[in-house]
């Protein structure tokens, strides 16, 4: 019998400087704990044993550790809480509070519980894309991640960067510039191409020269 699972709102959260807590202290904690950090988050934990890079994590500074187990009230003040213990009990009670103050919480592997899921992500510089199975398989999700890192050359990385940078020109110079004459105006694999050549200037060139003509 098919799994009903919810269907999710897509979105990209700012948690920099933010209490993001993880309940648990093994490697899956860990992998959570990482990519909060890796975003900026104030990466709090709390587990009475720790793995050996979140002890290392801990003893640099890196993350704020509480050495015992959770208690209903640890998380006040948090934006996120992500339940990363072996125990469903805990998970469960990590949940009940969650949703008692209006914390976003996700109990891995449990998505049936969580108000949100972490999906598979690849990033060139300020492009994210990210890909989701609604939980159904993370190891699917995995796959297609890294069949599109194929096809997402790292130049996308710097097309971006050159992208908003020609957006703030033309918006100086005064040019109403819409949607569809963005999708027109850039030419991806010739302006990759010229970024593989190390001719950014002439990549520069040629999206202003597409948008203008549009103008016409």
């Amino acid at each position: 019998m098919k799994r009903e699972l919810p269907s999710y709102y897509p979105l990209f959260l700012k948690v920099a400087s933010k209490r993001c807590m993880v309940i648990g202290g093994g490697e899956v904690a860990l992998r959570k704990a990482r990519t909060l950090l890796d975003n900026g988050a104030s990466v709090e934990v709390i587990s009475p044993d720790l793995c050996t890079e979140l002890n290392r994590l801990a003893e640099t500074g890196e993350i704020a550790v509480q050495r015992k187990l959770y208690h209903p009230g640890d998380l006040k003040g948090a934006l996120i809480v992500i339940a990363a213990t072996d125990d469903h009990n805990i998970n469960l009670e990590v949940v009940k509070e969650a949703n008692r103050t209006g914390i976003l919480v996700n109990v891995v592997d449990d998505p049936s519980n969580s108000d949100f899921i972490v999906p598979s992500c690849l990033r060139r510089g300020d492009i994210t894309i990210a890909v989701s199975t609604a939980g159904r398989s993370p190891a699917l999700a995995r796959k297609i991640r890294a069949r599109l890192e194929k096809d997402l050359e790292e130049e996308y990385a710097a097309l971006a960067l050159l992208v908003d940078e020609v957006r703030t020109e033309v918006k100086s110079q005064g040019i109403k510039v819409n949607g569809d004459d963005w999708q027109r105006a850039l030419d991806l694999d010739l302006l990759i191409d010229l970024f593989k050549k190390g001719d950014s200037e002439k990549a520069r060139t040629l999206l202003l020269s597409n948008l203008k003509a549009l103008q016409k």
